[in-house]
């Protein structure tokens, strides 16, 4: 009886496990070549897959949770999915090049997505990139708490003016990676002090910053390095985006988790440097770890002592702002001959692991056609050489033949000489004898 209630219970989570999946699918759609023509009229979050792919396997369920979400929350946005390698063409038209790829199609626009793979990022990417570009802060209560929920914030202060032209097209290309505000002077918290106006600010670090178009450059570019905390933790996906501000990340590798006195010595003296030595360096140092990252070349910095304190730590950044730290990595020929060889190998791995029948059959079928065509090249070769060996030999015994004759005209030629020699010898002899007499 036990066992039947449990053979029972087993059969109905698995009914309730089919029934979720399907339901979350059912708010997925899936999208075929018709797609490209009807989407303006909305807008859609899009993942475009390859069957194949392993990545894009594990993505799936995440992918069923964003839509079954986007659906109970009201949103506008549209979630679907497309087989890049049965569309190649819409899938080349968006500039897919890598699966899976997440993009947010709104009009004539399309935004990738190159954040963590989770529910909530990938909602909160398309709830931002869909809504307004410049979201208005009408007062204090709101301002204060849009920066409680934001770590960093760029708010523009002021009316019309060719900066604030600047600021919306800045944000028409960076809304995939940050919030945009405006409000009015009166809105900002007392303490801050903007010395003209029109101004763009950002909220971060427990203080904040003015762009100052003389010192800072182009506002692009300088939204691009601001909009990273001084200290923060970093993923992959992070250590990227990084890579977009070309400049140093000293990243401290610690577990957060431990408490040890090394652990929270280390993460100290990084905070520190982050927060005191910003204007010194010329730049944030966004920082998780003593690897100093050059994201303009992709080179790397180790120390090559134990860093003690902050003096140690400043030492050793000012060592490779000098030249005098040896550099390691960088985006020279080898390197980079390196890094294809294991997006190579990571990929046929990741192939075979998810799919050992279609690894086996996407790469054994050309390297065995390859094999059998420089079989028939190499054969095809080697015949023609024995041929043309043999057609030297006979060409050149019949050159012999032509000039020497056959064995039977030779010996024809030898007897008519004999002959000729034999009569020539009897006339002699008969000559001699008539003068005897």
């Amino acid at each position: 009886m036990a066992a039947a209630c449990g053979r029972w219970r087993w059969l109905l989570w698995a009914a309730v496990v089919a029934h979720v999946v399907a339901s979350g699918a059912g708010f997925v759609e899936d999208l075929d070549e018709s797609f490209k023509e009807n989407r303006k009229d909305d807008i859609w979050l899009v993942d475009f897959y390859a069957p194949w792919c392993g990545h894009c396997k594990k993505l799936e369920p995440v992918w069923n949770e964003v839509g079954i979400e986007m659906k109970n929350m009201g949103s506008p946005v549209k979630v679907g999915k497309m087989d890049a390698t049965s569309f190649s063409s819409i899938a080349s038209e968006f500039g897919v090049r890598g699966y899976p790829t997440i993009k947010l199609l709104k009009g004539d626009l399309a935004y990738n997505y190159r954040g963590p793979r989770t529910k909530d990022d990938i909602i909160e990417f398309a709830n931002r990139v869909a809504g307004p570009l410049i979201r208005p802060l009408p007062s204090q209560h709101m301002f204060e708490h849009v920066q409680k929920r934001h770590h960093v914030l760029f708010v523009y202060v002021g009316g019309e003016s060719p900066l604030k032209e600047k600021y919306i097209e800045v944000a028409s290309e960076l809304i995939v990676y940050t919030y945009f505000f405006s409000a009015s002077e009166d809105v900002l918290p007392e303490y801050v002090t903007l010395p003209e106006l029109p101004a763009v600010v950002v909220f971060k670090d427990g203080t904040y910053f003015v762009y100052d178009e003389y010192e800072d450059g182009d506002l692009s570019s300088w939204i691009n390095r601001e909009r990273f905390q001084g200290y923060l933790n970093v993923d992959g996906f992070t250590l990227y985006e990084l890579g977009d501000t070309g400049k140093l990340v000293a990243i401290a590798v610690i577990d957060d988790k431990n408490s040890s006195v090394e652990h929270t010595r280390l993460k100290s003296i990084i905070q520190e440097v982050a927060r005191d030595y910003r204007d010194h360096f010329h730049s944030d140092l966004t920082i998780p770890t003593i690897v100093v990252l050059n994201t303009s070349n992709q080179q790397y910095f180790l120390p090559d002592r134990h860093i003690e304190n902050t003096e140690d730590m400043v030492q050793f950044i000012n060592n490779i702002l000098d030249g005098t730290a040896e550099a390691q990595g960088g985006d020279g020929l080898l390197q980079r001959i390196k890094r294809i060889i294991y997006d190579a190998k990571s990929t046929v791995v990741s192939v075979f692991k998810s799919s050992p029948l279609l690894g086996c059959f996407l790469f054994g079928l050309p390297l065995g056609v390859i094999s059998i065509m420089c079989y028939g090249i190499c054969t095809a070769d080697t015949d023609g050489g024995i041929d043309e060996h043999e057609g030297a030999k006979k060409e050149n015994g019949d050159r012999d033949l032509t000039d020497e004759g056959s064995e039977e005209e030779q010996e024809e030629e030898k007897n008519r000489k004999y002959t000729e020699l034999s009569d020539g010898e009897f006339k002699q002899k008969d000559i001699m004898e008539k003068k005897k007499d």
